[in-house]
């Protein structure tokens, strides 16, 4: 159960950086209204807010959040932006998976 937990919250803690942020790159680079930004900061504070909500510590759940970030960030370009990763951007976001898991995920003694 704590697999799944972990997971589903890193989605989420994903969703909500990588959302805040695109809608402030939006207003700032696009030319959004203003409420874009905005929302993208209330979106963004939510982030750090369900981040928190992890069971391990500061270091460890920053440290393994950083590799799902990158695949989210892929999967979210793939579909908002159309971005495709090519072999070496989809290499290197298994490897940081990898990372991920060893970092958050391996037993301790």
């Amino acid at each position: 159960m704590f697999f799944l937990k972990s997971i589903a919250l890193f989605i989420l803690a994903g969703f909500c950086e990588i959302g805040g942020g695109y809608l402030i790159w939006l207003w700032l680079k696009e030319g959004k209204p203003i409420w874009y930004g905005v929302i993208g900061g209330l979106i963004l504070a939510l982030y750090g807010i369900v981040a928190t909500l992890q069971t391990a510590n500061f270091a460890k759940t920053y440290a393994a959040y950083g590799g799902i970030f990158i695949i989210l960030s892929f999967i979210w370009a793939n579909k908002m932006d159309n971005y495709s990763p090519d072999k070496y951007d989809t290499v290197g976001a298994m490897i940081a998976l990898i990372g991920v898991s060893i970092i958050y995920y391996s037993p301790r003694a």
